[in-house]
């Protein structure tokens, strides 16, 4: 997607070698490597973006299980040098759910003209007043 917009794309993973220094150059960053807390504050360039698609189960101080990304959202957030960051918990899941149940929406409709339904699951101007309303 980011190609198609004539974007320069570098992909890395957690053996690239220098890695902060590929990180740093990074006008967005999207971190996906599936360890917590990872990507620290001084890898990133002042204003950039960052979308933090892991989530890892650490203990905190006090025992209890938490949910942190692959970044290190709080030190990243210190000191107001990123544009924007995606929290976690609470960042891109919502919208992976979301597109997941619209990818399976569409898979039951186009499954359903295969099997001669002609009436879209999500159109509702087939339905009665009860029927619409969700309670």
């Amino acid at each position: 997607m980011l190609i198609k917009e004539n974007a320069t794309v570098t992909i890395c993973h957690s053996r690239t070698v220098d890695l902060k220094k590929e990180v740093l150059e990074a006008d967005i960053l999207i971190a996906a490597i599936g360890k917590p807390k990872f990507v620290q504050k001084d890898w990133i360039k002042k204003g950039a973006v960052i979308i933090d698609v892991g989530i890892n189960e650490i203990k905190n101080e006090e025992g209890q299980t938490e949910l942190v990304g692959d970044t290190d959202f709080d030190a990243i957030c210190s000191d107001g040098n990123v544009k924007a960051i995606t929290p976690v918990p609470g960042g891109v899941g919502p919208m992976t759910i979301a597109m997941l149940m619209q990818n399976t929406l569409r898979a039951f409709e186009r499954n359903n003209k295969r099997i001669g339904g002609d009436t879209p699951l999500h159109d509702a101007s087939s339905l009665s007043n009860n029927e619409k309303t969700i309670e």
